[in-house]
């Protein structure tokens, strides 16, 4: 039997690498002669750029830059190939998981710091930069990225506003006064966790910025903040981003840069999957198992095992997936790409369940593999 193992990370216990080598020591465990394939993923979120830098043999820098509230931090990304490709995740400087729940406030956070890394790709001499979107803690509409860059983001007085989730309400103009010279030759491509609009009920503001740290008001702000900001890329491009499929993720950056910068926007998933070569592991493969910290409604949303299992399903190869926990009321039976869905951790506190996240992970890989075998004729 072979067995692809592909799961997403665990946020705050696991990382993708080490969540497969958790799940194929189940499957060995449960089915000695097996083959597990380790295919270790992400979706456009946190770890992008590490899975594709390990999967493509790229390499790693590290830069000093700034986090989402203006502090120094060192963050890493990657160059891959030749001619280079720059590889970023927008949470390696502006990252929620960078702030304490108390600092977090998309009035105040900034993406300048992932601006700071765009710049460093493009010092490199980065032909094109591919952007991980996922896990920011900002809502503001890609204006600090658009700073660091060299674009002047001024009011309606010709005064600069702040690069900021705050700065959306007072914006009136975008000027190209001192843009990074090797901009206009590097082409840039938005990998996004999500699929949400930028604007509306299931938008950027009202979706992710709760989650995010705004309160009720600064969502109704925000919303009008972004929604200014549409209006404004309108007049500088001609290009209207108000529907644009994947322009809500990170806050509206992917919306921003495609609208100012004409980058191109595409599932995080996909690009990832097409990166680490998982047609290729699908191969002769008669399961497949991935993993996530937690399934939700926003797990359909273009999140990690759902990518998996849609293309597992269309070469006949079924999908097991493994959560530390499931919304509830969710049915898992209702997502037509899974063969089944287990939860890892009920009964546990977090705690718990974060601490024993890689034994979890063992056991309930080695029960699935022996519920797989007993249901068909596989050994």
């Amino acid at each position: 039997m072979r067995v692809v193992v592909a799961p997403n990370a665990l946020k705050g216990s696991l990382t993708a690498p080490e969540a497969a080598r958790a799940i194929a020591r189940g499957v060995l465990r449960a089915a000695p002669t097996a083959t597990a394939l380790e295919v270790p993923i992400a979706d456009g979120g946190d770890g992008t750029s590490d899975i594709l830098i390990a999967a493509c043999s790229g390499s790693t820098r590290v830069n000093s830059v700034h986090d989402a509230l203006g502090r120094p931090v060192r963050a890493s990304w990657g160059v891959i190939g030749s001619p280079l490709l720059g590889v970023i995740d927008v949470a390696s400087a502006s990252g929620l998981a960078r702030l304490t729940p108390t600092e977090r406030n998309p009035w105040l956070t900034s993406s300048y710091g992932t601006g700071e890394l765009l710049c460093a790709a493009l010092d490199a001499g980065c032909s094109e930069i591919l952007l991980g979107v996922g896990g920011s803690a900002t809502v503001d509409g890609g204006l600090g990225i658009l700073a660091a860059l060299g674009f002047d983001l001024l009011d309606a007085r010709g005064a600069a506003v702040a690069p900021a989730g705050r700065g959306l309400a007072e914006l009136a103009q975008i000027e190209p006064t001192q843009v990074h010279p090797a901009l206009a030759r590097t082409a840039i491509e938005i990998a996004c966790d999500v699929e949400n609009p930028l604007l509306g009920a299931n938008g950027a503001a009202r979706v992710f910025a709760p989650q995010k740290g705004a309160n009720p008001e600064q969502v109704l702000a925000l919303e009008a903040g972004l929604t200014r900001l549409s209006e404004v890329i309108e007049r500088y491009s001609g290009r209207d981003v108000r529907a644009l499929r994947f322009g809500g993720a990170a806050g509206g950056i992917a919306a921003s840069l495609a609208g100012v910068l004409g980058a191109t926007l595409c599932s995080g998933i996909d690009r990832v999957l097409d990166g680490v070569g998982f047609e290729n592991a699908l191969d002769g493969a008669d399961f497949v198992i991935t993993a996530e910290g937690r399934f939700d409604a926003q797990s359909s949303w273009n999140k990690g095992p759902i990518g998996v299992a849609r293309r597992a399903r269309s070469r006949g190869v079924p999908t097991l997936l493994l959560a530390g926990s499931i919304e509830s009321g969710l049915e898992p039976s209702a997502f037509r790409e899974l063969w089944g869905a287990r939860a890892i951790a009920e009964g546990l506190d977090a705690a718990t369940a974060f601490a024993r996240a890689g034994e979890l992970l063992e056991q309930a890989a080695a029960r699935a593999t022996t519920e797989f075998l007993a249901s068909t004729a596989v050994t």
